[in-house]
């Protein structure tokens, strides 16, 4: 069970979390999780690329470390990367100090100061600590295509039904999202293209900071 659209109430009860971005001008933000790998990141590159869109890039350490080459495609690229820990952990599953190193350990090879946390959970004593090293990203709009049991079509409506200026949308650039990300990626790119937005990255956050500071306090 996972909402689409994070209700507004929800937002409110974490506002040091970045649920959405401003919404004063026709900018969606599209954001993909899990990667980088060779079967799905250089697609979704090529992708973005044929719409002139930009993206934000919440890659695992792991994947980083296994697929250098496809990391530097990303970057290469103008995208915006982030930490989403070098394994794919749960906060809500995970003593502090364990998912603290096993972010910092991502934050050596994802040079960024942006964190998303896997599955979007995160104890409140872990967002306290990690608001004062990263900015910390969720999101307004969840595509759903991790879901198999979801059609593809329903994957874009997802996204078409609910995204507006400033949303902060998520996909994945994973084996499991692939067969509904190559349907939906597409027919959303086309229809805000359409529609007369644009695709921005997340801005940056310095990354020294973000690291040297969880460095220090773990």
């Amino acid at each position: 069970m996972y909402l689409v659209h994070t209700p507004q109430y929800v937002q409110a009860l974490f506002p040091g979390l970045i649920w959405k971005m401003s919404g004063n001008r026709k900018e969606i933000y599209l954001t993909f999780d899990d990667g980088p790998i060779p079967e799905v990141t250089p697609w979704v590159l090529d992708t973005l690329r044929s719409f002139d869109a930009k993206a934000t890039f919440f890659c695992v350490g792991d994947n980083v470390r296994k697929h250098p080459d496809i990391y530097d495609m990303v970057i290469h690229a103008g995208h915006t990367v982030g930490n989403h820990t070098l394994n794919h952990l749960s906060g809500w599953a995970t003593e502090n100090i364990t998912y603290f190193h096993n972010i910092r350990h991502c934050a050596r090879m994802v040079n960024s100061g942006l964190f998303r946390p896997p599955y979007g959970k995160l104890k409140p004593s872990q967002a306290q600590f990690l608001q004062r090293h990263y900015r910390i990203i969720m999101w307004d709009v969840l595509s759903g295509d991790f879901d198999r049991d979801i059609r593809p079509e329903d994957c874009a409506q997802n996204v078409i039904q609910h995204a507006e200026a400033g949303s902060i949308v998520v996909f994945h650039d994973s084996l499991k999202a692939e067969a509904n990300l190559r349907h939906a990626l597409p027919m959303v790119l086309e229809h805000f293209t359409r529609e007369g937005y644009t695709f921005q990255s997340l801005p940056k956050l310095a990354p020294a900071v973000a690291e040297r500071g969880l460095r220090v306090a773990v």
